[in-house]
């Protein structure tokens, strides 16, 4: 995923990340629970999930050191703002999902997936390709008491027996938003349901789209250059 990540200033020296050397997705689980701590998003406080922040040398990071020591841009650490006004709107309207097959597009974390499963869902299917996704997304749904099922698999332009279809803080890069919105339109044309949580992303094809719900989520000003952004959840029409 191409969203930026608050960088802080490069250090000199051996990186103290983890005390593992080189991270891989078979060794993600001792270095998320060295660089992150169980947090409560604040809009989402039903929900702990293992996230970093100014304490953490996660946060510090550039892109460049955690390359270094095999990471991609760490998406999963973070609770962004679309998907904790997508969660709040699964929460608090839990029907949308009760019962059903859903599928959270882009996962990250695992936020929106715990909401869903925590809201009656029958079947979570949580994608994303980043392969620390599903690491963070098992310690995550350890501290929920909930399961879902995680894939790796770029499902974009797949199709599938879900009856719902939920996506947060996906419209930030315009060949993203060209890709998803005809398979999101595909989607809801064979009856899914499709849901997306957007802060005012770039990209974000309002055209598409009906507004169900609004929110003022608190978010940390290096990672959303604000205290809070105006959250919109909106519903494929």
């Amino acid at each position: 995923m191409g969203r930026d990540l608050p960088h802080g200033r490069p250090r000199q020296g051996t990186l103290s990340l983890s005390p593992v050397r080189r991270i891989t997705p078979d060794n993600a689980a001792a270095f998320i629970h060295a660089n992150t701590a169980l947090i409560r998003p604040p809009h989402v406080a039903e929900v702990a999930l293992h996230l970093a922040d100014e304490a953490h040398d996660l946060w510090q990071r550039t892109e460049e050191e955690l390359a270094e020591i095999g990471l991609p841009p760490p998406f999963w650490a973070f609770a962004w703002a679309g998907g904790q006004g997508l969660s709040r709107y699964i929460l608090d309207h839990p029907e949308t999902v009760r019962g059903k097959t859903v599928l959270d597009f882009a996962t990250g974390s695992g936020l929106v997936a715990i909401a869903a499963m925590k809201a009656g869902a029958k079947h979570v299917l949580a994608a994303d390709i980043d392969p620390f996704s599903g690491p963070a997304c098992a310690l995550n749904m350890a501290a929920n008491d909930v399961q879902f099922e995680t894939t790796q698999e770029d499902l974009t332009g797949a199709t599938g027996e879900w009856d719902a279809v939920l996506a947060g803080d996906v419209f930030y890069d315009r060949a993203m938003t060209d890709t998803l919105v005809p398979w999101f339109e595909r989607l809801s044309d064979t009856g899914a349901t499709v849901i997306v949580g957007d802060p005012g992303r770039s990209y974000l094809p309002r055209e598409h789209l009906a507004e169900l719900a609004s929110y003022i989520v608190p978010v940390t000003r290096a990672l959303e250059d604000a205290e809070v952004k105006r959250t919109t959840v909106w519903q494929f029409a």
